[in-house]
């Protein structure tokens, strides 16, 4: 049975709660109460007219919203990547030298972002659901944008931290605003192989960075230039943030109802083909009951702890993979080019990942290849001997395929919590996980272990093989769950109220 028929508030709660509760509020007036969703809007305009919603209609309509949205998503995305990263690429471009960066300073560069993150992490899922979505989610787009053109003024440590530190408290609303956007335009059979296809172009974001990288550093050795090649990939990847971030504003709508690029009825039959979900469109109201039915939830606690873990590796990995492929016997410039193919494995494993996880109903299961792959891969780094730089450096490139299980988690945030205060408190937890996870990760790359750092790659094996468990224990949850619930529903005085979803 796939973990995706998950059904109710969440997996982990009783299916009776759901209904006890619906009982206790009339559904006649539930509807013009702030406790309703938006999508209720469409059907009181209805005013009881049926709604009629063919397959041909289904199809077209989602190849309407996937051309619109899914581009601008994807683009977004990458730059989410890249313009994070920019400073592995700047490590070995001469930023270290320039703001006299000694000790452990750059470890700390890399997990101050982190520290934004984490901090803004809670309080941007409370205005994501407070505020227009869309207009919110191009807001934090625009100003990281700026904040990272920034970076190419700054001057010593001090002004990096402070970059550092807002690039991840604006960053932090793009991941959990992607994975609401997903919800609340797609279908649940629909859901996970997008999430994987906008996730995958973090691997578009790490080739784009290497090329332009290696180009500056390239185009600055030959023809010299006028400001520090470091500071050029800030100042490009910022600019070019900007521009996504405008298009991104006159695109994206903050849900069906005023999205300009539907016709009216179009925005109807948009809402009614998500009705299937049982999780609306967005709800503004806050509810406390929700929030505890997150912190009670088995699920929540699996999930924050898999992103915990998990992303130990991914934060020191994503800091510090220009220096790890210079650690096998490359070159600066070497370094740069050769971190390219690393992202063709990203994009790969994840759209693979979500074709397999779409077919067969099992994204978990279907997610486990990348992280076995990514096991390999370490383990190939630390046994292989030093002169066989080709297999090191072929095992970096398996590492890469580490965020299949991350994005199967994400999309079974997005499919399986419903209740838009649930979401985003489950979303937000996932998320502090990944930043707590992240803030860990530099620092086990100490720099006495340099160039080898071999007590942080035995690190980052440890970490994914308590994740292989993790995910099976996920896996086995869903399953049981989603027997349970099948039983319940089938009960002869289970009642389905109208609207209810």
């Amino acid at each position: 049975m796939s973990e995706e028929k998950s059904i109710g508030i969440s997996s982990g709660v009783d299916p009776a709660l759901d209904i006890e509760r619906s009982k206790r509020v009339d559904p006649t007036m539930e509807k013009h109460s702030h406790d309703a969703d938006e999508a209720m809007k469409v059907f009181d305009e209805m005013q009881g007219e049926a709604i009629e919603l063919d397959e041909s209609t289904n199809r077209r309509l989602l190849k309407i919203i996937d051309w619109h949205m899914m581009p601008i998503m994807c683009c977004i995305y990458g730059m989410n990547y890249l313009d994070k990263t920019t400073l592995s690429y700047a490590s070995v471009m001469g930023i270290k030298d320039d703001l006299d960066l000694h000790g452990d300073q750059y470890q700390w560069l890399g997990s101050l972002f982190y520290f934004g993150y984490l901090a803004w992490e809670y309080p941007t899922n409370r205005l994501l659901q407070r505020l227009p979505l869309g207009k919110y989610s191009a807001a934090c787009i625009l100003i990281w944008g700026l904040i990272l053109c920034c970076f190419a003024a700054v001057k010593n440590y001090s002004g990096a931290i402070a970059i550092r530190f807002m690039l991840g408290v604006f960053e932090a609303a793009v991941t959990p605003g992607f994975a609401l956007l997903t919800s609340q335009w797609y279908t649940k059979q629909e859901q996970g192989s997008r999430v994987n296809i906008w996730f995958s172009f973090n691997g578009v974001g790490q080739i784009l960075g290497g090329v332009v990288a290696y180009g500056i550093a390239v185009g600055a050795e030959k023809h010299g230039s006028a400001i520090d090649p470091w500071k050029i990939v800030f100042l490009v990847t910022g600019l070019l943030t900007i521009v996504l971030g405008f298009v991104f504003l006159w695109i994206i709508p903050d849900n069906q109802l005023n999205a300009r690029w539907l016709k009216k009825e179009d925005r109807i039959l948009a809402v009614a083909r998500v009705r299937v979900n049982q999780q609306g469109i967005g709800n503004k109201h806050f509810k406390m009951y929700q929030v505890k039915e997150a912190l009670l939830d088995p699920m929540t606690w699996a999930f924050f702890f898999y992103a915990l873990i998990a992303d130990i590796p991914n934060g020191g990995i994503t800091n510090f993979f220009s220096q790890l492929i210079k650690s096998f016997g490359y070159d600066e410039k070497q370094s740069l080019i050769l971190g390219v193919p690393g992202g063709a494995v990203e994009i790969v494993a994840l759209l693979l990942n979500g074709w397999v996880g779409h077919i067969t109903g099992q994204r978990i299961l279907a997610s486990l290849g990348g992280l076995v792959a990514s096991i390999v891969g370490m383990l190939l780094i630390v046994a292989l001997p030093l002169s066989n730089d080709v297999g090191r450096l072929i095992g970096y490139y398996l590492t890469q395929a580490s965020p299949t299980p991350f994005v199967a988690l994400l999309s079974l945030i997005s499919s399986n919590v419903a209740g838009y205060t649930k979401k985003t408190t489950v979303a937000a937890l996932y998320l502090i996980g990944y930043c707590a996870g992240n803030i860990i990760g530099p620092q086990t790359f100490r720099p006495k272990d340099g160039p080898r750092y071999v007590p942080a790659e035995i690190t980052i094996i440890v970490c994914w093989g308590v994740c292989l468990f993790l995910l099976v224990g996920v896996w086995l949850w869903y399953r049981r769950e989603n027997k349970r619930k099948t039983l319940f529903t089938a009960r002869p005085e289970y009642v389905r109220l109208e609207n209810q979803e």
